[in-house]
């Protein structure tokens, strides 16, 4: 390879995965320091230096200057005395010279280069790896708990994979939206779960029943939300069944539910759609606990809410033989939901069970 081929293959590398030259040219020093000194010289003082500009590849071999009375039987750092020259030394070949400077002479063999190409190969592969690895990372790392958009490029027995255009993130088969059908090809939008960087590969976590799923989904079809003039306080979520979602706005002349339905339910029924006919209950979230939880267990209404335990957050909820049932949600589902909410302990009661218990909140 010649030096023109050389600058080429570098700028190849550093086009196709997106790396900064210099982290290029610096695993390929590193990489051809170590084959020379396997090869051809095992001293510890030399160097390989590359051109940036004409792709040259030289090898120099230097001392570093000391003081005069230097005593290596006193240094412990383990320096090699044969890799040093005295500052009186130094100054013969070149008067500028100070301590801590060092005096290059070029070294490079004959064959050097057949010789280092072939065995510098394997570390400078894991040097544009690592870099490529980074690279992914800073473009990746800050995603977590956003939405992305990817195509859907293989499948195993237990995950899908989605191609995000440098790197594929791994969609596990349990966190699908139950029921939906997963098309290879398809573009398909996922919530970042987690971005780990500690293992040999980037691991980029994807779902679609994570709850900050819908909470983007919102963000992303509904300007209010984006703009500040609609706020989401929380979302509870079991994924393909039912959702709450509480907002509310300082604008006492915006209505953050309607800004959310939209125009003949155009908004939600975008969300909808995505989450395949989920149901999402938007509710207003209040400051005064009592009223979050009335509002937090519609569809049931006229209830009574007492907070018996702010610290603990605990709540007691009494409803009519109407709205007991709708309260409770079936398998208990609307209470859970309510609870996750709105971040309160909610027991639910109908008139007669809290008469046996000598509660009235009438």
């Amino acid at each position: 390879m010649n030096s023109k081929e050389f600058l080429n293959a570098v700028d190849f590398i550093v086009k196709e995965k997106n790396i900064d030259p210099e982290i290029v040219f610096d695993a390929m020093e590193l990489a051809l320091t170590s084959a020379y000194k396997k090869n051809f010289n095992s001293k510890t003082n030399v160097k390989v230096l590359i051109d940036r500009n004409t792709g040259d590849i030289k090898v120099y071999s230097y001392l570093t200057v000391v003081e005069d009375d230097y005593d290596p039987d006193n240094d412990e750092s383990g320096t090699d005395p044969d890799t040093l020259i005295k500052l009186s030394d130094a100054r013969k070949q070149d008067q500028t010279l100070e301590v801590g400077d060092t005096i290059d002479t070029e070294v490079t063999p004959h064959d050097f280069g057949r010789v280092a190409a072939s065995t510098a190969k394997q570390v400078i592969v894991q040097k544009i790896r690592e870099a490529e690895r980074n690279s992914i990372m800073d473009e990746f790392g800050d995603k977590q708990d956003e939405l992305v958009i990817g195509t859907v490029a293989l499948e195993d027995t237990d995950n899908y994979f989605i191609d995000l255009g440098r790197t594929n993130g791994i969609l596990p088969k349990k966190d699908i939206i139950p029921g939906e059908k997963i098309e290879m090809g398809s573009q398909i939008k996922c919530y970042v779960s987690k971005v780990d960087n500690n293992g040999k590969s980037l691991l980029i976590l994807l779902s679609r029943t994570h709850y900050g799923f819908l909470k983007r989904l919102f963000e992303l079809e509904i300007p209010e939300l984006s703009d500040g003039t609609v706020l989401l306080y929380s979302v509870a979520r079991e994924a393909g069944v039912r959702s709450k979602v509480a907002v509310y706005s300082e604008n006492p002349k915006v209505d953050p539910i309607g800004a959310c339905i939209g125009e003949k339910g155009s908004r939600i029924a975008r969300i909808i759609e995505e989450v395949h006919g989920e149901k999402i209950d938007i509710v207003r979230y209040d400051k005064d606990p009592a009223i979050f939880i009335e509002n937090a267990l519609s569809p049931a209404k006229n209830l009574t809410v007492a907070i018996t335990d702010p610290k603990k957050q605990e709540a007691l909820v009494i409803a009519d033989d109407e709205n007991f049932s709708l309260a409770i949600g079936k398998k208990g589902q609307n209470a859970k939901l309510a609870s996750r909410l709105t971040h309160y302990k909610i027991d639910i009661k109908n008139h007669e069970q809290a008469s046996e218990l000598g509660i009235n909140l009438r």
